[in-house]
């Protein structure tokens, strides 16, 4: 992989628009070129996900997804995709599912890490950084405009993949373009040297998004812009959608 390469990484709720589409979704992201692919685990009452993304959770309930029926489709999935996996989702399934078990399940199926937006990194090194590291699987923590100077650091020196910068204090998929102040951001935390790459999310759907998105950030994360695509397309012309957004 070229070292200025810019990373794209596609989101889409697992078990949407049809519960067995997942794999099918996976496999076709691959062939289309994407870097990685962040496999939502739908849950009823998703705080940071905007309309698109929590309808496409809802649905997904009704069809059906589970945690366990997530693992079931993914059972196979490393002997026809090679490029990182990461499930997104909230910490209340995997709690109930156990956090042991459910990192088992994660190594076991071939997951490369996980994003709990609502597990706090307090938290996390304190009671849970043991299980992941036991089970190879790297956490990945969001930061906003927000977030202090001391808390990234934190966050910085407790990770081991990327940071997972949240480019609008607002929900997924609610923004259009970014503005100046945003863009300020993005540099300043360019500016501050961490040790893991950040990837922007929140607010890219195309191609000029993506260039402002990773202009100082090494990757970029498209979800509810994909989830329409998916509303308007089916589960067709998934290579289109990427070429539209980085094309080759």
């Amino acid at each position: 992989m070229k070292e200025d390469k810019k990373l794209l990484s596609i989101y889409f709720t697992s078990g949407y628009p049809e519960i067995e589409d997942t794999v099918h979704i996976i496999k076709n992201l691959e062939k289309s070129g994407v870097d990685f692919i962040e496999i939502g685990l739908p849950f009823s009452d998703p705080l940071a996900d905007g309309p698109t993304i929590q309808e496409s959770s809802t649905i997904a309930l009704k069809n059906g997804m589970t945690t366990n029926k997530l693992f079931e489709q993914l059972k196979d999935i490393r002997s026809e995709v090679s490029i990182p996996l990461i499930i997104m989702g909230y910490f209340n399934p995997i709690l109930q599912f156990g956090v042991e078990k459910f990192c088992a399940k994660c190594e076991e199926v071939g997951i490369d890490g996980l994003i709990i937006p609502d597990l706090p990194v307090d938290v996390y090194k304190d009671e849970y950084k043991v299980i992941f590291e036991k089970h190879r699987l790297k956490n990945i923590f969001l930061i906003t405009p927000q977030t202090s100077e001391e808390r990234i650091r934190f966050i910085d020196k407790v990770s081991d993949g990327f940071i997972y910068m949240v480019s609008t204090a607002s929900v997924t998929g609610s923004t259009k373009g970014f503005g100046d102040e945003t863009k300020a951001y993005f540099k300043r935390i360019s500016e501050m040297k961490l040790r893991n790459p950040q990837v922007v999310g929140f607010g890219i759907s195309d191609e000029a998004t993506f260039n402002d998105a990773t202009k100082y950030a090494k990757g970029a994360i498209i979800g509810s812009a994909f989830i329409k695509h998916l509303n308007k397309n089916g589960i067709g012309n998934i290579q289109d959608f990427v070429k539209s957004v980085r094309p080759v």
